[in-house]
């Protein structure tokens, strides 16, 4: 999920579970900063490529204390990646393309971080036989067939979703529900699965408590009733919780456990699910 460099990660922490060391900002024992605002800034410095200045405090639990605020920040970006989006649907009315320049807006926002890990963990999974061979496979930063084949899939599936929509405002319902709840699914694999190794961003992110995460998910489906109504809310329930079951089994069933490619792909599973449920009551 998240980059291979943990100096950009003290800066912009979009790090990849492939080279993630917690440095000296990160093993201080200087007390934990509690703040709404700074768990928020800091939530849009490590899931985005967003610069964010004074936020320097990467260490696990504080990391951990700021997964509430992930669906905010799924908000923040997918309500900025759409502007473009419908600037050019209002110029061209075609929906395909307003998706198309709506995923690439996300894409440029993120630096395609949950993308590169359900990339990662394709290959992993489909290319290796042992537990410790998946895990090195996932940490290597080529691209095999398996995750060339997820990119098209989880790229061309939510082209559909989001054309599926009918018309721009519906389609940009979908694309902020998905934003908003597929970041409050991470934080729940992160709470039930152990970290798959020692170091990486699954460990070094620390194990987020039930009362952050329930936030997390409480906010996201408040979120979604507003955005889509209870009939909507209740199916992307359903999706968001089936996506997040799946990639868990998945991901314990293969490594044994997290990282920080298994919460990209965790991201990117429930945006999939989330927008199949959607299309399927709207």
């Amino acid at each position: 999920m998240l980059s291979k460099d943990h100096n950009q990660n003290e800066t912009n922490m979009q790090s990849s579970d492939s080279s993630y060391k917690p440095g000296p900002d990160t093993a201080t024992d200087a007390p934990v900063e509690v703040s709404p605002i700074s768990d928020f800034w800091r939530a849009l410095a490590l899931l985005s490529r967003v610069p964010v200045k004074g936020i320097e405090d990467f260490r696990a639990e504080v990391i951990a204390r700021s997964v509430w605020s992930w669906p905010l920040v799924g908000l923040l970006l997918a309500g900025f990646a759409m502007l473009p989006a419908m600037l050019v649907y209002s110029l061209t009315a075609n929906i395909l393309i307003f998706a198309i320049v709506a995923l690439a807006g996300m894409v440029l926002l993120t630096g395609s971080m949950h993308e590169d890990g359900i990339a990662d963990c394709a290959d992993g999974f489909g290319g290796g036989f042992e537990r410790a061979r998946k895990l090195e496979i996932m940490r290597d930063s080529h691209i095999g067939t398996y995750g060339v084949v997820a990119l098209i899939l989880c790229f061309g599936l939510r082209l559909i979703l989001l054309s599926a929509a009918g018309d721009a405002g519906q389609a940009a319902i979908l694309f902020l529900v998905m934003a908003i709840t597929s970041r409050a699914a991470m934080p729940v694999v992160m709470h039930i699965l152990p970290p798959a190794r020692a170091d990486g961003l699954g460990k070094g992110a620390g194990t987020p408590n039930v009362m952050m995460v329930g936030l997390g998910v409480g906010l996201a489906l408040i979120l979604s009733l507003v955005l889509s109504g209870l009939f909507a809310t209740m199916a992307i329930l359903v999706g968001g919780l089936l996506a997040v079951g799946l990639v868990a089994a998945v991901a314990k069933w293969q490594i044994g456990g997290q990282t920080g490619d298994v919460l990209g792909a965790a991201q990117i599973v429930t945006e999939l699910f989330v927008g199949i449920a959607f299309i399927a009551v709207l």
